[in-house]
Parts: structure tokens; sequence; C-alpha cells
């Protein structure tokens, strides 16, 4: 038995939740799976798992087995990264997760530039609007947007985006200019996935947060779709200051009800508290920081 390779699966299947889940995630047939934590276990002489036909429960030595595999997989990682000089040069492979409209409007440009300047790195990004945990999913760098729950990551903040709520001026022209957000009731309005209730809107007024009613007439998949559809003259939306500012989304929509949005969220740059931080990760923080800086502050225009 490899003994490596049972800890790997181990904690394959620990994170995934299931040994087939474990099985999708390493492309590995479902039996050799089983057999590997078998195996694992009747080397260990002790049950790793209690198994039940709906999940996987860890027993009480699964659970302190699990905490050492982690501390010896990641010695072995690190071991084998100094032994390829990643310590040394920036070479390897860089993933970072982002969210969409972010990494298509704003990140792709910097990593761009940063490949580059590193020819020996490769870097994946994964776009995506969920939290993917850095540690499960083996990813160096995030970009996060919004205030940060505690954690063990380290977070390094790079600047702000605003929501903004938006339309083209032959709209308000037309419709006229909502002065409160109750005037909404009295507006068309697009709204896309992965944002507030269609039929609901929130706003802060005395810095308490108000919900108002909304008609809206069109819903579409994501904010680009919908600042496309706003500068059409469908209605009002809602967007980031980033995704306003971006040349091809921004270009002749005018905000609206700005005293009434909540405060910048930040944005930051998340990775894990390695011991050892890899050159890869040290060189992209350090070439992307002060280009997000510049950029975010360049899509944070005064209202208009």
């Amino acid at each position: 038995m490899d003994r490596l390779d049972a800890m790997s699966t181990f904690l394959a299947v620990v994170e995934a939740g299931s040994l087939s889940a474990a099985a999708r995630r390493l492309k590995t047939p479902l039996t050799t799976v089983s057999r590997k934590v078998s195996e694992l276990e009747a080397h260990l002489r002790t049950k790793l798992f209690n198994r039940s036909s709906r999940q996987l429960v860890l027993t009480d030595a699964g659970s302190s087995y699990l905490t050492a595999c982690k501390r010896i997989l990641a010695d072995v990682s690190e071991a084998e990264r100094i032994a390829s000089g990643e310590y040394t040069a920036p070479t390897g492979e860089l993933s970072v997760t982002t969210p969409v409209g972010f990494g298509r409007t704003i990140l792709i440009p910097i990593i761009a530039d940063f490949l580059k300047t590193y020819p020996d790195i490769k870097t994946r990004i994964i776009p995506t609007d969920r939290v993917l945990s850095l540690v499960q999913e083996q990813i160096d760098v995030g970009v996060r947007i919004g205030t940060l729950p505690d954690s063990s990551l380290i977070a390094i903040p790079v600047g702000t985006t605003r929501r903004l709520a938006c339309a083209s001026p032959a709209y308000l022209a037309a419709r006229g200019r909502p002065r409160t957000p109750e005037d909404l009731a009295a507006h068309d309005c697009i709204s896309y996935a992965g944002f507030e209730s269609h039929d609901l809107w929130t706003f802060v007024r005395d810095r308490a947060t108000v919900a108002v009613p909304v008609k809206t007439r069109l819903i579409v998949g994501g904010a680009e779709a919908a600042c496309a559809a706003a500068r059409a003259g469908i209605g009002i939306t809602i967007a980031l200051s980033y995704q306003l500012g971006a040349a091809s989304d921004g270009a002749g929509l005018m905000t609206v009800l700005d005293d009434f949005q909540p405060a910048p969220r930040p944005v930051n740059l998340v990775y894990s508290a390695n011991r050892f931080l890899p050159i890869k990760v040290r060189a992209f923080l350090d070439f992307a920081t002060p280009r997000l800086k510049q950029v975010l502050a360049e899509f944070n225009p005064p209202p208009r």
C-alpha cells in the first residue's frame, strides 16, 4: 500500500463527503477509492468512518488521523516545491478564483500582463460567483468582494466597489428620474440572476436598510446583460461601479438614487497562511495588488 496515496484518497473522501463524490473528484473508479480506504483502515487497525446508507461520519480516530494527514501531506507538498525550485524562481501553475464579472472586466487584462512578465508560470482562472474554499479546492489566490468572515486566510485590501442604480439618459428623459427608492414602483426595472429579489430591491435610508417593491420588466443572466439592456433604454438596473466603469458596459448610463446606496464594498485578494509562500504566489500578489488598486480607483468615479 502506498501510504501517501492512501492518505490523499482518505482526505479526498472527507472533503467530498462520500466515496462516490471523491471518486468523481479524483477521476478514479469507486471500487478503487473504497479499496484504498479499506486498506488504510486495515493497516491502522481501526475504523476511520462510521458508514451508513446516506453518509460517512468520521470516528474519533478518523478525526485525529485527518489532522495528521493534512499536516503530513502539506509538508510533503512543500518539500516537493522546494526541491523543484518553486521557492527560488516563479514557476508552476497558479490558480486564482474570482467572481465572474470581475474576472472578465478587470482580472483578465492583469493576468495577461502577468503571464508576459513570468513566462514560466501557467495560470488557471476559476470564475464563479460562489465562495470556494481555497484549501479544499487547492486554489492559490482568491478575489473576494464584500466583508470577509473570520477565517485563517490572509487578506490584502485592493480597493472598494460601489453598488449603483443606473439607466440610459433617453429612458430617464422619457420616464423621469426617481428621487426616492419608492419611486421605482412607477419605473421599469431590470433584474438578473444572483442579484436580489426580482420584486424587492434594498436601499439605505438613515442608516437603515429598506426594501421597496419594483416592477421588473426584464430578467437576464448577469450584470453585463443588465447594463446592455439598460443602455438600450429598457429600464433601471443595479450594477457595481467596476461594471459600470467598464467602457463596454458603462457608456451612456447615468446613476440614480446615489444617496440611498449602501457603503462601498471592500475588494480583497486572499490566500492561505502557509508556512512557505511559493514565489509564484508572492510574484502574483506583488504584481496584481498595485494594478488592482489603480483600476478599482478608476472604476469608482463620482456619481453622474
